[in-house]
C-alpha cells in the first residue's frame, strides 16, 4: 500500500501520550507539512502557535479542565475522568491553529490540521485533534493565556492538535460506507 494512504488509514485519535518531547527534526517536518496545506485562493488564513513547553501544556490542561468542570454536564465530566482526567492526555506538544476569521478560514485551518495529523502518523507519532483546546482560553485566565501564547490581533481559535508518541496503539475507527452516496 502507498505510504501516504497507509498513514491516512492507520491514523487514530491518541488519548494516552508518553509525554516524551518531539525532536527538532520531527517538529520541522510536521510544521513544513502544515504550511504546505492548500487554502482558498492561497490566502493561508492561519497562524500557528506551537507549545512544546510541557509545563505550559500541563498548565493549559489544568485550566481547561477547570472550565469544563464549571460548565459541563456530569456525563461529560465522567467521560473525561474515564480518559485519565486530562484534556491533553499528557501530550508533549499542543499546536494552536488560529484563523483570521475569513469566509474559508475554518475549512482551511481544518485542512492544515489534517496535514499535521498525517505527517505525524507517517513519522510514527500520534495525534488528537482537539476542538476543546480553546477551553483554557475561554476561562478566567483566558486573556492571560492568549497574551502568553502571543495570540496575534485579528485571529481567533480555529482548532488544536496534540502531537506526541503514543503510550499504546489503538485501532483506527471502522469505515462506515453507509455515509456514502454514489450518483452516476
Amino acid at each position: 500500500m502507498n505510504e501516504t494512504i497507509k498513514a491516512i488509514m492507520e491514523r487514530n485519535s491518541c488519548r494516552d501520550f508518553t509525554g516524551a518531547p518531539l525532536t527538532d527534526e520531527q517538529m520541522k517536518i510536521i510544521i513544513d507539512a502544515a504550511l504546505a496545506a492548500p487554502s482558498a485562493m492561497n490566502r493561508q488564513p492561519w497562524k500557528l502557535i506551537v507549545v512544546k513547553d510541557k509545563a505550559f501544556v500541563e498548565e493549559l490542561d489544568a485550566a481547561g479542565m477547570e472550565v469544563i468542570a464549571a460548565n459541563a454536564d456530569k456525563a461529560m465530566m465522567e467521560r473525561m475522568k474515564e480518559r485519565g482526567g486530562k484534556l491533553y492526555y499528557n501530550a508533549p506538544c499542543l499546536v494552536y491553529i488560529l484563523s483570521d476569521g475569513s469566509a474559508y478560514g475554518s475549512m482551511d485551518c481544518g485542512i492544515l490540521c489534517e496535514n499535521i495529523a498525517i505527517a505525524a502518523q507517517a513519522l510514527g507519532l500520534s495525534t488528537c485533534i482537539v476542538g476543546m483546546a480553546n477551553m483554557p482560553l475561554t476561562g478566567p485566565r483566558g486573556d492571560e493565556f492568549k497574551k502568553r501564547l502571543g495570540f496575534p490581533e485579528g485571529y481567533v481559535f480555529g482548532i488544536g492538535i496534540l502531537v506526541g508518541a503514543p503510550n499504546k496503539g489503538k485501532e483506527p475507527h471502522e469505515l462506515d460506507y453507509g455515509k456514502v452516496t454514489y450518483i452516476g
